[in-house]
């Protein structure tokens, strides 16, 4: 945890938080802090700065707070990704709210599972929670967007056309395709399929939609990979 993420909740007055449970046992157990050691803290979805301890107790922490630095900029891009099983889920959730991608849209793809719908790590709860561990690994505030979106047909030529206009649309796929774009500076929709690859069928209508393949060489990355790999490469 590099950045303590501070919640309404936790507020008892302008500029005091009392904190109970993980982030607290983060502070004693990792930090070690101690009555008058500094963190550094951010309000969620809003700015970032600093908290002073004040008190130190069995069950609880009292901290001073002050904000005046806003979070870093987040990436100008929308990334489509088809539904990852669950347990890959998890990280993949956290890699994007690290890596400052704000809006997430999971959609169905004919290679992912029927199953992986059922999983609770889907909850709204479950989501959030993983894109909070995220944050605070990055020192980020502001939480994605997350969209969900179970038919892949209706949501490819009724939605995705709307999110892709005015941008750059690209669509990670294996294959005989142009190498992904460097260092982009204009705004990005970027759909990446599931471990396999979209099916042909898939790729026509996201092409349609108006997103061109784009490829990263001939290996077959993990979905968790594919994600940082074509971030990194294209910001």
């Amino acid at each position: 945890m590099n950045l303590l993420l501070l919640e309404e909740a936790d507020f008892v007055a302008a500029d005091r938080v009392v904190l109970r449970d993980r982030r607290f046992t983060h502070m004693q157990e990792v930090h070690r802090c101690e009555v008058g050691d500094t963190m550094r803290v951010g309000q969620l979805n809003g700015l970032m700065g600093q908290a002073l301890v004040l008190r130190l107790e069995g069950h609880e922490a009292e901290l001073q707070v002050s904000f005046d630095q806003p979070p870093p900029a987040k990436l100008p891009l929308t990334l489509v990704l088809a539904l990852p099983r669950p347990k890959m889920l998890r990280r993949v959730l956290q890699t994007v709210a690290a890596m400052g991608v704000p809006k997430l849209v999971l959609v169905n793809s004919y290679r992912v599972e029927k199953s992986f719908w059922q999983t609770p790590f889907l909850e709204p709860a479950a989501i959030r929670e993983q894109l909070v561990l995220g944050l605070e690994q990055a020192r980020d505030t502001r939480l994605p967007e997350v969209l969900i979106e179970k038919r892949f047909k209706p949501f490819v030529e009724d939605r995705l056309p709307a999110m892709v206009d005015g941008t750059l649309g690209l669509v990670g796929h294996p294959g005989n395709y142009p190498a992904c774009p460097r260092g982009l500076d204009e705004p990005v929709t970027l759909a990446i399929g599931p471990e396999g690859g979209w099916i042909p069928y898939e790729i026509d209508l996201l092409g349609k939609a108006g997103l061109q393949p784009v490829q990263l060489g001939e290996r077959i990355l993990r979905v968790e990979t594919a994600v940082t790999a074509l971030l990194a490469r294209l910001f």
